[in-house]
């Protein structure tokens, strides 16, 4: 069960120190060069669209990981 502590470090700024921020540039030129891949080597297209959505969501979801740094793990709260 996801409690009131896990929800307030969700939504919480957690401003990042020096190897966080190291971390979370490689996660951004990683996905940088993944996005520009997709966009020069496929049709312009809602699925396109879609693709680059996900790697924005991917590289979200990785700096929410680095920022929590996992103290906070809902996995075993998630539906499939």
């Amino acid at each position: 069960m996801i409690s009131n502590e896990d929800l307030v470090a969700f939504f919480t700024y957690h401003a990042p120190n020096m190897e966080q921020q190291a971390r979370y540039q490689a996660i951004r030129a990683a996905a940088i060069t993944f996005a520009k891949v997709i966009v020069n080597h496929t049709p312009e297209s809602a699925d396109q669209t879609a693709a680059i959505r996900k790697i924005r969501e991917a590289v979200m979801t990785a700096n929410a990981s680095i920022a929590l740094e996992n103290k906070y793990d809902i996995r075993s709260t998630a539906t499939s």
